[in-house]
């Protein structure tokens, strides 16, 4: 369904599609969803199967990998668990190995899995809570993407979406260690997407606003409360039908030119910050 082109100032060669739905898709693609388990990795893992990907769910904890994959099963959708600790550069590269051993190919990484600390200000956050964010997030992204970048390198054709945040951009009160590590993973992004442009890869992050695991009680906060107030839309996102669709786009054909980029998927709230 697709053709070969040339710029005028190179000879180096584009698939082009020809077929514009077929851009959009994601059926038979293979991707890795980490921490999906639940929240907005498991909305993703979902919406992703519900579109026809073979999705790997990588998560360290058992019960969630395997409520996961039963319901992602349950839609007829091809799945793969794979107990997977970020935290472990090895659980990392055997989660990888057992991709490429199952299907034969890795088409997306989406580095959303990161473990959390106690909110600290920048005067008494301590070195174990920088420690925590930075091995989890900065090393478990950096090490997932290290691991699929040979294979996509040489089918000429990646997608990597890794999770940033709002707090860090701002400077979030409270969040120093946090805001540190999602700040190192988007210069990763970019930089990555700037290094691997050339191997067919596109590299981009997501800043989420949506609903997760922690329940009512989190709608009672004053942090939910603020935000609510200030958001546009006047609501948090919704795992699977606000940030399944933009993990979709970015794990598809339509997102060719677009990479490098933050999406600020939170109804509109970072225009007041």
């Amino acid at each position: 369904m697709s053709e070969t082109w040339t710029y005028t100032d190179g000879d180096y060669p584009l698939p082009r599609p020809t077929d514009a739905a077929a851009m959009h898709t994601v059926a038979g693609k293979v991707v890795i969803v980490t921490g999906s388990g639940r929240g907005i990795g498991r909305g993703m893992a979902v919406h992703l199967a519900k579109g026809g990907a073979r999705v790997v769910v990588a998560e360290w904890k058992d019960d969630l990998l395997a409520s996961t994959v039963a319901e992602i099963e349950a839609l007829g959708a091809e799945c793969l668990g794979v107990p997977t600790n970020i935290m472990e550069r090895a659980d990392i590269d055997v989660m990888v190995g057992r991709t490429i051993e199952r299907f034969g190919r890795v088409d997306g990484l989406i580095n959303n899995a990161q473990t959390f600390r106690p909110l600290a200000d920048i005067a008494t956050v301590t070195e174990h809570d920088v420690d925590v964010f930075y091995r989890s997030g900065v090393k478990g992204t950096l090490w997932a993407m290290q691991a699929v970048h040979p294979h996509m390198a040489e089918q000429q054709w990646g997608r990597i979406v890794n999770f940033a945040s709002s707090m860090g951009i701002t400077g979030g009160a409270g969040f120093a260690a946090y805001n540190a590590s999602k700040e190192a993973i988007r210069a990763l992004t970019r930089t990555a997407a700037r290094e691997w442009a050339m191997d067919g890869i596109v590299v981009n992050a997501i800043a989420p606003a949506a609903a997760t695991h922690k329940g009512a009680g989190a709608q009672q906060s004053e942090g939910y409360r603020q935000f609510i107030e200030n958001c546009p839309m006047r609501r948090q996102g919704d795992p699977e039908w606000d940030m399944g669709p933009l993990a979709w786009f970015l794990c598809s054909d339509a997102c060719r030119y677009l990479t490098g980029h933050t999406f600020m998927a939170d109804g509109g709230a970072f225009m007041w910050a």
